[in-house]
C-alpha cells in the first residue's frame, strides 16, 4: 500500500517575474515521489484564512474523510451536512506549476485568502496550506512556531531579491 502524501517543512516565496510565485522545493519533491502531475490544487481553507493545497492524488482520499468526519459527528451526536462538507473539499482549482515549481495564484483566491507578494507555505500533512504573512501573524498562539519561521524565510527571500 502506497504511503499518504505527507507535506512537511516551510517555505517562502515573494512574487517573481510574469506574477508567479515558487512552490518550495519539499514540496515538488512530494509531488514527484507520488508520480503526481505538476497540478496544484488550491482552494480556501474551510476554517482559517489561507489557501490549502494538494495534489490530485490526494482527492482520492476524499470519501475517506468525509466518512470519518461524519462517524465522529454522530459519535459526539452533532449534526454533519456531507453534501457541504464534500462540496467544500471538491471546491479547488487546478493551478499547473513547471520543473521549477513557479506557478501563478489565481486572483480570486489571493483574494479569498488575503495574498499579496509575499506567501507562505506550512506542510500539515496530507494538505499544505498557503498564508498571507500578516494572516498568520494575526494567529493565536498556537502559531509561534509557523510564524518564527515566516518571519526567518520571509528575510532571508528578502535579502536574496536585493542582491539580485
Amino acid at each position: 500500500m502506497a504511503l499518504p502524501i505527507q507535506y512537511k517543512g516551510q517555505g517562502f516565496s515573494l512574487r517573481g517575474e510574469k506574477s508567479r510565485f515558487v512552490l518550495p522545493p519539499s514540496f515538488r519533491k512530494d509531488f514527484a515521489d507520488k508520480g503526481d502531475e505538476r497540478i496544484l490544487c488550491l482552494g480556501k481553507h474551510e476554517r482559517w484564512p489561507c489557501l490549502k493545497a494538494f495534489s490530485q492524488s490526494a482527492i482520492a482520499g476524499f470519501e475517506d474523510i468525509l466518512d470519518r468526519e461524519e462517524e465522529a459527528a454522530l459519535r459526539r451526536d452533532k449534526d454533519y451536512d456531507r453534501e457541504l462538507r464534500g462540496a467544500q473539499l471538491l471546491s479547488y482549482v487546478e493551478v499547473p506549476f513547471d520543473a521549477s515549481g513557479r506557478f501563478v495564484m489565481p486572483d480570486h483566491l489571493t483574494d479569498l485568502a488575503g495574498l499579496g507578494d509575499e506567501v507562505f507555505f506550512q506542510g500539515g500533512m496530507p494538505f499544505f496550506t498557503i498564508w498571507s504573512p500578516d494572516k498568520l501573524y494575526s494567529m493565536g498562539e498556537a502559531w509561534n512556531n509557523a510564524q518564527a519561521n515566516c518571519r526567518t524565510l520571509a528575510e532571508s527571500a528578502k535579502k536574496k531579491a536585493k542582491a539580485k
